[in-house]
């Protein structure tokens, strides 16, 4: 490890992080230096096990050959092209590859640089093609009520959680939410998709009689909330939406953000759920989060929808100067080579009910008042300390870290979601960590 590596920074200060409690972090530093497989290590030398895939997104673990090697690669041979009128071969040979991995219909990929931008990107794509339709009248976006689809002005406005939206102003107009899902009254301990709550899908039905479905262009939302601390659909529900979309002419966008690329134990959870959306966005796991990366899947007939006119003219006026990048394109191709040879996009579905019983071993524990999960993911609620909403939480966060293992926590929820690599000794050992701080936090 070189000396740079081995030191904190000596001024901390011109970073302005995100997500982070600035003034706290730069008082105490938690830092990693290097990672491999399951664990980081710290900078001052301690392995750090990870409990919640980087940002959700390290799915197939850290410093993996294939996609080091892809990237090392495609580094000296082409560092750059303009995905304006111009392409490179990869970039095609990855959406293929994607589109062979995707739900049935949706054959076409859109490449971005993030979640917040593939967000951006189907809410755009929405819009424009009931226009192209000739039902330009479609503008209104229907969000959730704690929804989280990234950080941009549309993703804000169609999301649900109120710290994200609450400093921005007006947002975007023609904006509507429908209720979050979360019940703990009737399902709080459930062990996967709980079994209350359906109904709640009818919700739309309402905000369709409110604003009328000629003005509706799409519904949006995350199959499993993940950001806002892991909320699941009741039995039926994302069923429910697709129909009453279909019903009445709506799009309808999974953001797959989190869910994709085998967190659930199937590639999708449009897979998992046996319910295909119109529109698809995805991060994160497509490049093992080594490069920032996006693709936004699309049914065949949106993608056709816009290829009218002059075969001159440009079809959708959108995308960004590293839509496609090589260097991304390959740090996909070798994370989808590693999750083939590796079984990762189902491995999931092998270990859930593992993961499932260490995660409900901790009902009991000091402050939980509830336990979620599905596929490998995990939520353990904590009861608020009065007049101090989120402090329990990150407690329980700074603690972990000091004991050898990354959680994430968002409001007084501690969110697990480990590379899909782990180990069931793994998950008895991040179980541990999270039972002994409990045990040790006020």
């Amino acid at each position: 490890m070189s000396n740079r590596l081995k030191v904190t920074p000596n001024d901390l200060s011109a970073f302005w992080m995100p997500f982070t409690a600035n003034r706290q972090f730069k008082q105490a530093p938690r830092m990693f230096v290097s990672a491999k497989d399951m664990h980081y290590t710290t900078s001052d030398g301690r392995k750090v096990l990870d409990g919640t895939a980087g940002l959700w997104c390290v799915n197939a673990g850290h410093c993996r050959p294939k996609i080091t090697e892809a990237i090392q690669h495609q580094a000296a041979e082409l560092d750059y092209a303009p995905a304006f009128q111009m392409g490179h071969p990869i970039v095609f040979e990855l959406a293929n590859r994607l589109a062979d991995i995707a739900p049935k219909g949706m054959d076409h990929v859109f490449f971005t640089n993030s979640g917040s931008e593939s967000v951006e990107t189907a809410l755009k794509m929405a819009i424009a093609y009931h226009r192209m339709k000739g039902e330009g009248a479609r503008t209104r976006l229907i969000g959730r009520e704690r929804g989280y689809h990234g950080v941009n002005f549309g993703g804000i406005s169609v999301g649900g959680i109120v710290s994200n939206r609450k400093m921005f102003g007006t947002l975007l107009g023609g904006v509507d939410h429908m209720p979050h899902t979360h019940l703990p009254e009737k399902n709080a301990f459930s062990k996967g998709v709980p079994e209350y709550g359906a109904e709640l899908a009818n919700e739309l039905e309402r905000i369709v009689a409110l604003h009328d479905a000629s003005t509706i262009a799409a519904v949006i939302v995350e199959p499993v909330a993940g950001s806002t601390g892991v909320i699941l659909p009741p039995k039926g529900y994302l069923q429910k939406l697709r129909e009453i979309c279909t019903k009445h002419g709506i799009l309808l966008i999974f953001d797959e953000v989190i869910t994709g690329f085998g967190r659930l134990g199937a590639p999708f959870a449009a897979d998992y759920f046996g319910v295909t959306p119109d529109i698809m966005t995805t991060a994160k796991g497509v490049s093992n989060g080594v490069i920032p990366m996006g693709a936004v899947f699309v049914k065949k007939e949106i993608h056709d929808a816009f290829m009218t006119g002059p075969e001159h003219m440009i079809e959708f006026f959108h995308g960004y100067t590293y839509s496609g990048n090589p260097i991304a394109c390959a740090a996909a191709l070798g994370t989808l080579d590693t999750y083939k040879e590796e079984g990762l996009l189902t491995r999931g579905e092998e270990l859930a009910p593992y993961w499932e019983d260490a995660l409900h071993s901790l009902k009991g524990e000091p402050h939980v008042i509830d336990i979620r999960n599905i596929g490998l993911i995990g939520a353990i609620e904590l009861a608020p300390i009065a007049g101090s909403p989120t402090k329990r939480a990150f407690s329980a966060f700074v603690k972990a870290f000091e004991r050898g293992a990354l959680i994430r926590t968002t409001g007084d929820i501690i969110a697990l979601s480990p590379p899909l690599i782990i180990t069931k000794g793994q998950i008895n050992e991040l179980i541990d960590h999270v039972r002994e701080v409990l045990r040790s936090i006020d």
